[in-house]
């Protein structure tokens, strides 16, 4: 017989055991839970966006017009995918044909075809110019070896053999064909291939004295790197040349590729210290004197950022710009004496743009010019002498660029977008002026073209911010899709398992009848009766713009964030790179950092206000510029930003270079106060919010300079932040194995942690 006690313990016993099961039971629901959320195809992961290969966008080779257009060759992958091959389409019927085979891109001797960064072709078309094996000088891969392949024997023979040829720069042929010249260690070449006939023709070429290229900060902000010109008939060779001594040296030091370490040195000139001194001299192709053009005894603190031939062999073409960058004269220099005169200039308060679609016509007799004197951006005629200048469009919108002039035709195709500054579409107008016609098709988003000379074809990419770029050959001007080149249809497939909210654009209205562009990407799951905590995306100044109708990966790592709750937007302060007019542009002289910042808390306000957001849970962050008003927008409006991710910031204007930072603000001479009001150092005593700073110790662009200059700030204050310090990345923060995948997992963690979604 049981007792009573042996009973009550038999039940303690089968209750504890039915806890047991039920909690095993529970638990095992809520692993098979988590598990299938976990293998759910249309969530996202970190992993998935930047380790695996599953979102990337096909691309097409790299392509070149033939002739006037009836055909074009490109780089394409072997159908082995051994490597890549050179094959030639037929324009109108799409006939392919290879030219070379990856085979007979293997030089003598070796296993392996030549790594083709890209190709040039000769004047006669029976020859290659192959630049490969590049490597990365600051920005992009300008040096690496250079080989002339024959296409009748097949033969591949490499260039500039005399020395170490992995560090030749800019090799092009003569305009006959018969010579090929390049720059090697800062001194200009010209050889004879085959021969073994070499001329140097610069011999004074050095760290600081730098013959037919460009200092660092002319390849950064002018985008400068290749600098000499073959004349028309090939019997001169037009180059700058950049004196370099006088500018200070700023020192990175590498503590992780070798047992000590070494330092690396830029010479880099930060804003209002001392410029290199640059000029444009003129020598025959087979050695001699150079002419230099007399621009003046102050060869410091002007600009000469564009240069060509002018439309003949005897004189040259350049822009010459002051310090300020407010004024820029278009110059004629004679060859023989040197002797140079003003033709055009043009003016503003602010600053100006360098004018890259600069075209003679008509023989020389005038060329295009882009201004915005009439308040907006447009195209302009000017006579050879500057006494005529003749608009070609107008009105209240801005011409973006110049995509070809078909002087035969009588038309200038450019792009523009009259009706929102967040989308792109080709125009044509008549050279001789009139009503603009629009091209491209009604599709919303950002269209791009590579047009044929005989302007019957063209190279059309569409996309737009949910959609990846597809790539059509198009018959002009009916904008016919003859063939997709590239449709992206793998990767559509991909997107389209995840699971995506709504991205829409819209507009918010400031006040003083100020409106502002910008988008919103929701969750898959959304719910109006919902509070959402919200990441704003921002940039901010003149450099770019962040609210624009076309794809871009990092949409992905928004989805992501929507995926775990938070609602993600962007909107364009005042002074952004958009075609909204000069006024919208110059709106921000002299005050970067204080505008744009004070129209970014604006918006934040209103948009906290919205039913289906958290007014108290608003985070931000940005990259470079964006990472600098991420700084300006925690440190100023403390009370608005919960959270903030500054990365590869500028939190003092006074380290930046003076290119970029004195046309925007001039120098801290001049504007001490707009220097002051606008570097986020100023206000580091206001933090409140968490704070992430994430740099590059070898960024040469932004110095982590900044970033430990602002630490000293915090640390004075007691103000407690987070940071991240990537060793020896550069601005992109993308050198070495993992580092991008970390850099989004730790701004993803971080943003969890300080400001989780629920």
């Amino acid at each position: 017989m049981i007792s009573y006690f042996e009973r009550s313990f038999q039940k303690q016993i089968a209750m504890k055991n039915s806890v047991r099961l039920f909690t095993f039971v529970g638990l095992l629901s809520l692993c098979f839970s988590l598990s299938a959320q976990e293998v759910d195809p249309g969530m996202l992961t970190l992993e998935k966006i930047y380790k695996s290969h599953e979102f990337n966008s096909e691309r097409m080779g790299r392509m070149a017009w033939l002739g006037d257009g009836s055909s074009y060759t490109a780089l394409e992958y072997s159908a082995d995918r051994s490597g890549r091959e050179l094959v030639k389409y037929n324009t109108k019927t799409g006939k392919k044909e290879v030219l070379v085979t990856s085979k007979e891109f293997i030089p003598g001797g070796e296993e392996k075809p030549l790594s083709i960064d890209n190709y040039t072709w000769s004047p006669e078309g029976d020859r290659l110019l192959l630049f490969a094996n590049t490597s990365r000088v600051w920005r992009t891969n300008s040096k690496g070896d250079y080989w002339i392949l024959d296409l009748a024997g097949k033969e591949l023979k490499q260039i500039g053999k005399f020395a170490d040829p992995s560090n030749l720069k800019f090799a092009k042929f003569s305009p006959d064909g018969k010579k090929v010249a390049y720059v090697y260690y800062n001194n200009i070449y010209v050889e004879v291939p085959g021969s073994g006939e070499i001329t140097q023709l610069t011999d004074n070429g050095s760290a600081t004295m730098i013959n037919g290229t460009f200092d660092w900060v002319y390849e950064e902000e002018f985008h400068m790197k290749d600098g000499f010109k073959w004349s028309p008939d090939g019997k001169h060779i037009a180059y700058w040349q950049m004196d370099a001594s006088v500018i200070r040296e700023f020192y990175m030091i590498n503590n992780t590729d070798s047992l000590y370490p070494y330092i690396i040195t830029v010479p880099y000139p930060k804003v209002g210290q001392k410029l290199s001194k640059c000029r444009i001299g003129v020598m025959p192709a087979v050695g001699g004197e150079t002419v230099w053009m007399k621009t003046g005894e102050d060869l410091r603190n002007n600009y000469i950022p564009r240069m060509e031939w002018a439309a003949n062999s005897h004189e040259i073409v350049f822009q010459y710009m002051n310090r300020l960058q407010n004024q820029n004269q278009v110059m004629l220099g004679d060859i023989r004496t040197g002797n140079v005169r003003s033709v055009f200039t043009d003016t503003d308060k602010a600053w100006l743009e360098v004018v890259d679609d600069f075209m003679w016509i008509e023989d020389g007799a005038y060329f295009t010019w882009i201004s915005e004197r009439s308040g907006w951006k447009h195209i302009y005629l000017v006579s050879r002498e500057g006494k005529e200048i003749k608009p070609i469009t107008n009105g209240e919108y801005d011409v973006i660029s110049i995509e070809l002039i078909d002087e035969k035709g009588g038309y200038v195709y450019f792009i523009a977008s009259p009706e929102s500054p967040t989308e792109r579409y080709l125009f044509r107008t008549k050279l001789s002026g009139g009503e603009p016609e629009k091209l491209s098709p009604a599709e919303a988003g950002h269209h791009s073209y590579d047009i044929a000379p005989n302007a019957r074809w063209a190279v059309h990419t569409y996309s737009n911010f949910d959609t990846p770029p597809v790539i059509g050959l198009v018959s002009l001007p009916k904008h016919k899709t003859e063939r997709v080149l590239v449709d992206n249809e793998k990767l559509k497939a991909a997107l389209a398992g995840v699971k995506t909210g709504e991205s829409e654009f819209f507009r918010v209205d400031i006040g003083d009848g100020v409106e502002l562009d910008g988008w919103i990407m929701k969750p898959w799951n959304f719910d109006p009766v919902k509070k959402y905590p919200v990441l704003f995306f921002v940039y901010g100044e003149p450099w770019n713009s962040t609210v624009q109708n076309s794809y871009g990966k990092r949409n992905l790592w928004y989805h992501l964030l929507n995926q775990k709750g938070y609602i993600v937007m962007s909107v364009d302060n005042r002074g952004t790179k958009v075609p909204r007019g000069r006024d919208w542009k110059r709106s921000i002289y002299k005050q970067i950092g204080v505008l744009a910042a004070a129209d970014q808390a604006a918006v934040a306000e209103i948009i906290g206000k919205w039913d289906f957001i958290d007014e108290n849970r608003l985070a931000i962050w940005g990259w470079s510029g964006g990472g600098s008003m991420t700084l300006n927008a925690m440190l100023q409006y403390p009370d608005i930003y919960h959270t903030g991710i500054s990365v590869a910031s500028v939190p003092d204007q006074r380290l930046y270079d003076a290119i970029y930072q004195e046309r925007y603000m001039q120098t801290p001479e001049l504007n001490p106060e707009g220097f002051k009001k606008g570097s986020p150092i100023t206000y580091a005593k206001n933090l409140k919010g968490n704070l992430l700073i994430i740099h590059g110790t070898g960024d040469d662009n932004v110095h982590y300079q900044g970033m430990e200059r602002l630490m000293n700030e915090f640390i004075k204050y007691n103000k407690q932040f987070s940071m991240m310090a990537y060793p020896n990345r550069s601005h992109s923060i993308r050198e070495g194995s993992g580092t991008t995948l970390h850099l989004y997992t730790l701004m993803t963690n971080y943003l969890l942690d300080k400001m989780p979604p629920n």
